[in-house]
């Protein structure tokens, strides 16, 4: 029934329903992988910006913002 919103699929479109989750799935997973690799690539960063007195001010920050860009990546 057009216009109805039921959650249901009409048979006759359910194809280009299945390709659009297929891709929308797709997407996700990507931005939770890069999101992970770049708060870790933050985190690396933060640690050894740390190393030295100076780079703590902003090391420990950067620290903090990779983890929780990895905390949000994986939740």
């Amino acid at each position: 029934m057009p216009g109805s919103s039921n959650g249901t699929v009409p048979w006759i479109l359910w194809p280009f329903w299945a390709v659009w989750k297929l891709v929308a799935g797709i997407i996700v997973v990507t931005g939770r992988i890069v999101g992970a690799v770049l708060g870790l690539v933050l985190m690396i960063a933060g640690v050894a910006l740390s190393l030295t007195v100076v780079g703590a001010i902003v090391g420990v920050p950067l620290v903090l913002l990779g983890l929780l860009l990895m905390a949000r990546s994986m939740f």
